[in-house]
């Protein structure tokens, strides 16, 4: 038994977590800026689709992954995992959003509350998250999975 792989599970959460609001950070700064951008620079817009590829990775990891891993070690988190699928499905109703507006031509303003909602969604989703599944994951003795199949690609 690897105890340090074990053990890194809850720290693997946090780091995810901490990667995907930078991303929200620079998906928001290229939006902010998309009027000044320089062209031969990109799309502004590819921050804010990989923040979105990222953050829907992380929860589809999540989905297949850690969570029925987690309800068939505690069938008592049941409720929690719930709980979180469904912020899940919400997140990704907000996604689709963003990048309908965004493909229809939304302004700057437009997309930034569409952020704006993302963001509030997954602070919250990710405190809850945190404060219902750190202290298990730490304790969790599995370590046959990887990072990556239970976290998503930023893992």
């Amino acid at each position: 038994m690897n105890v340090q792989r074990v053990r890194a599970w809850g720290a693997e959460m946090r780091e995810v977590h901490r990667k995907l609001r930078a991303a929200l950070a620079l998906a928001r700064e290229a939006v902010e800026d998309e009027g000044e951008a320089d062209l031969s620079a990109g799309d502004p817009l590819l921050y804010c689709w990989g923040f979105c590829a990222a953050l829907d990775g992380h929860h589809r990891s999540e989905d297949g992954g850690l969570f029925p891993r987690l309800v068939e070690l505690r069938p008592d988190l049941a409720p929690v995992i719930s709980r979180l699928r469904q912020d899940h499905s919400m997140i990704n109703h907000l996604i689709g959003e963003l990048q309908h507006a965004a493909k229809n031509g939304a302004g700057t303003e437009e997309k930034l509350r569409h952020l704006d909602g993302i963001e509030a969604v997954m602070e919250t989703h990710f405190r809850y998250e945190e404060r219902k599944l750190l202290d298990v994951l730490d304790t969790v003795d599995d370590d046959t999975a990887s990072p990556t199949e239970l976290y998503g690609p930023l893992a």
